[in-house]
């Protein structure tokens, strides 16, 4: 048997994530209990970005799982749909596929409260073939998401590992959600586990405070870099984003026509930048290139209630 290391395929990227449904209000309310209906949308961040991103062109495959319910079908056709890879997306017997109730505040900030919450999917979908999926993808995409649990945490810190080892690029867009964690260290520490060797990291400014202990931007750009990204670009909201790696790049916010939702936001500029990267072969630069249309396709969720239209 031979033991090479397959030859992946060197643009696509593999995604570990959840996909789950996200019920939201379609009008501005100040609590979730002030929501009188409800309007299904897909949700999940890492599914969000491997649809976003094979929209843009990119070759996406994503790593997760939902139930085998009318919801879980729901998400697998619409993510086959837009040209994602689901060969690794598995429909689970005894799982309910995951929602969560969106409400949005006036200033488009959303709240959630999910139910039926999928633990163990990235687990299912990869399981002792964690390295051969990794190997036959050119790059990999992780957020914290697949951090929480300790069995996911371990199926994605592996991957990674496997990524890195075999000199795939890793792209991390930590995506803290806190009330899933336990701690905001927890939380802070889990999401720099996945810095050192990353080719991009992709956060809020929240985020990246949250992480570095840095209020100030560049500050915290600088200590991620330090850490062990080679680039790093922070969203800045409607201030635009900035990039520092070994090209610097400064983009100004846009205006928003019409506010509605900024849930699919971050998403959107991730995928931007993963497309860009994957349709160069992952040269840096086009990071910097593409980081005026990843800001543009932030603002542009914002005029729309899911992340995806």
């Amino acid at each position: 048997m031979s033991t090479e290391t397959p030859t992946p395929a060197p643009r696509s990227v593999l995604c570990l994530g959840e996909a789950l449904v996200d019920l939201i209000c379609e009008r501005p309310v100040n609590a979730l209990t002030d929501a009188d209906s409800f309007v299904p949308h897909f949700g999940g961040a890492v599914a969000n970005v491997a649809r976003l991103a094979a929209r843009e062109g990119a070759q996406t495959a994503l790593a997760g799982g939902a139930g085998a319910d009318d919801w879980g079908r729901w998400l697998a056709e619409t993510l086959h749909r837009d040209g994602v890879d689901t060969f690794r997306f598995r429909l689970i017997h005894g799982l309910q596929t995951p929602m969560a109730l969106v409400s949005v505040g006036p200033d488009g900030e959303a709240a959630y409260s999910i139910y039926a919450e999928s633990v163990g999917t990235v687990v299912e979908a990869l399981g002792a073939d964690v390295e051969a999926a990794v190997s036959e993808h050119g790059a990999l995409f992780i957020s914290s998401n697949t951090l929480v649990s300790a069995a996911e945490r371990e199926v994605t810190m592996r991957a990674r590992a496997a990524a890195l080892a075999h000199e795939r690029p890793v792209i991390f867009d930590p995506n803290l959600r806190l009330h899933r964690w336990s701690s905001r260290a927890d939380a802070a520490a889990s999401a720099n586990a996945c810095v050192p060797g990353a080719l991009l990291v992709r956060a809020n400014a929240q985020e990246a405070e949250l992480m570095t202990g840095e209020r100030d931007v560049e500050r915290a750009a600088l200590a991620l870099r330090k850490a062990g990204a080679a680039n790093v670009v922070v969203s800045l909201g409607a201030a635009g984003a900035i990039l520092r790696g070994r090209i610097r790049a400064d983009v100004p916010g846009m205006p928003v026509a019409e506010m509605r939702s900024s849930i699919g936001a971050g998403d959107a500029m991730t995928a931007v930048l993963i497309a860009r990267l994957a349709a160069s072969g992952f040269y840096e630069p086009v990071i910097a290139a593409g980081l005026r249309d990843a800001v543009r396709a932030g603002t542009e969720a914002c005029e729309r209630w899911g992340a995806v239209d």
